[in-house]
């Protein structure tokens, strides 16, 4: 597929790190580490130790023991992901933010009014620096596919536009795990075929790929083999579900320690919900096990809700429904989200016809934190615990 090169995808460097790199003008250059029991991000400094997203702390140290490990503040990553996408909306008609760091932008129609895409490219990056203080790396091209795989090769800190017409020229040299959709697996798949390149995945035909990788992906993957994208970039919907995960470390932690992290993530979920007036009816429990498994817990409840107790009490079961799983395997992780999600504003009322008191109250200590900090008011069982910022569940 070839086309004009308008599409623009724009990813933050390190975003974590680099917000704190910023902030604290000492830790420029130097080893960053955001997150403790698991790596949330990670500078280039530390990157280059071979630390990686969502590796142990543990193993992170061992790797670069001269690192400077740092909990993370989500309050403060999140007003620089709205300082950036106010940028992203003031270069671009069309955006369609893919997580907190990273979104597409349509620069269609734009060459006479604000220049080529290169130029707009070129200035976004220009305009995130001054205006924010980040790095940013953009990938200019005819897909969305290309742009996102365009700005992962240039990163960090980067720009790179592929031409139309030299889009495969760009693409068949590249490593398979440049194709959205192979992760270990299969790769490890691929290569035990002899299959290292997008090149040598093109060149299969689909039916080959469908043999060793499956239907899905077979044919998911040629196709981008082939650049072959038609996706335009759109406005993201409202989000399907809104969630936060707590990493709890490699030591073992007692059901009072766990409630207490569970209790922290529905108080931060129900938050952000009634935030965004949004109400839901499934509640998802998400763990993960001292040996790497995993496991979901759901329960939907009759009517849609914001309400903390209503939530706290529905994950509240479901972890006890999990907790011989946890006594066996310990707990590294727990995550919380709320799907099936509506308008607050139109949650029918349940007889008879008032508000529930406890969401009375819970829109009361919404807004003593809106006027006077989230650290305002925290639940008893919270204080003089080391519980450390949740992390919201990115992309939904």
């Amino acid at each position: 597929m070839s086309g004009d090169a308008t599409i623009l995808h724009a990813d933050l460097d390190a975003f974590y790190a680099s917000v704190e790199q910023r902030d604290n003008p000492r830790l420029r250059g130097r080893s960053v580490i955001v997150g403790g029991g698991v790596v949330l991000a990670a500078s280039y400094e530390a990157k280059a130790c071979g630390i990686r997203t969502a590796m142990g702390g543990g193993q992170a140290r061992r790797l670069c023991p001269q690192a400077i490990v740092l909990p993370p503040r989500m309050s403060a990553y999140v007003e620089a992901s709205r300082a950036v996408f106010a940028v992203f909306a003031d270069t671009a008609p069309v955006v369609e933010a893919l997580s907190i760091d990273e979104a597409f932008l349509d620069v269609s129609g734009l060459e006479r009014i604000t220049g080529t895409p290169i130029e707009i490219a070129a200035r976004l990056r220009r305009d995130v620096l001054a205006r924010v203080g980040l790095p940013i790396t953009v990938g200019v091209a005819s897909t969305k596919f290309l742009a996102k795989v365009a700005s992962g090769v240039a990163k960090p800190d980067g720009l790179l536009r592929v031409a139309p017409g030299s889009e495969l020229a760009f693409l068949h040299p590249l490593a398979i795990e440049r194709l959205w959709g192979v992760g270990a697996v299969t790769a490890r798949k691929l290569r035990d075929e002899a299959i290292t390149t997008v090149g040598e995945v093109a060149r299969l035909t689909e039916s080959d790929l469908v043999s060793i990788v499956g239907r899905a992906s077979g044919r998911h993957l040629h196709a981008l083999a082939h650049n072959r994208d038609p996706r335009r970039v759109r406005p993201r919907r409202r989000r399907a579900s809104i969630g936060a995960q707590h990493a709890l470390g490699r030591s073992r932690k007692s059901a009072a320690e766990i409630d207490a992290a569970l209790l922290g993530l529905v108080d931060r979920v129900t938050r952000r919900m009634r935030a965004s007036q949004r109400a839901g009816r499934t509640v998802v429990l998400r763990l993960r096990f001292g040996d790497y498994t995993r496991a979901t817990r759901s329960h939907t409840l009759t009517h849609a809700t914001a309400h903390t107790q209503t939530i706290l009490a529905t994950a509240r079961a479901l972890l006890a429904t999990a907790m011989p799983m946890i006594e066996r395997r310990g707990l590294t992780l727990v995550g919380v989200a709320v799907t099936n999600l509506g308008s607050n504003a139109a949650v029918q009322l349940v007889l008879p016809f008032e508000r529930d008191p406890g969401l009375a109250l819970d829109t009361a200590i919404d807004d003593v934190r809106e006027r006077f900090g989230s650290g305002s008011l925290t639940r008893a069982v919270l204080l003089g615990r080391d519980h450390r910022p949740s992390v919201p569940l990115l992309p939904d």
